[in-house]
């Protein structure tokens, strides 16, 4: 039922909850409740997603960032700041990647200096995003497995 509620409000984020209820065959309350409850775990966030680069903003980029201990020290600093839209850490070459926005280069410059002048990080490399060609936030509707172009389960 959460999957359905999921690819429900992915298809269309605003789609009122009698119609999820409807489709699910469920009560509208069943999926009042559900939501709730998905929401209230972080698993679900209904959300306009925009492409800023489309919004006039000038600069968007992915920073790899190497650390001199553990990376959630940087991490902690990192989730503060209004330019950072994505912080992760991972293995491989960097322990964290991050992705900024920001409005022009100038900005962008600052922020990588911000990011470099912390105490904690060894190195960074930047990563300029020219034209956005995808980007989707339809996880979690299918069964986990491989998905075609429009987020359905296709066979693997």
């Amino acid at each position: 039922m959460d999957r359905g509620i999921i690819h429900a409000l992915q298809r269309n984020g605003r789609e009122s909850f009698r119609r999820i209820a409807a489709a699910l065959g469920v009560s509208e309350a069943t999926v009042r409740a559900r939501y709730a409850r998905l929401c209230d775990q972080s698993i679900l966030q209904v959300t306009g997603v925009t492409n800023p680069l489309g919004l006039g903003f000038e600069s968007q980029a992915m920073v790899g960032i190497r650390t001199t201990g553990p990376p959630e020290d940087v991490a902690e600093v990192l989730v503060n700041w209004e330019e950072a839209d994505y912080v992760v850490v991972t293995t491989g070459r960097f322990d964290l990647l991050v992705e900024v926005v920001c409005a022009d280069r100038r900005a962008l410059l600052d922020v990588t200096n911000r990011i470099r002048s912390l105490p904690e990080v060894v190195s960074t490399e930047t990563f300029l995003y020219l034209e956005l060609w995808k980007q989707l936030y339809d996880w979690g509707a299918g069964a986990g497995g491989p998905r075609d172009g429009d987020g359905e389960e296709r066979p693997a």
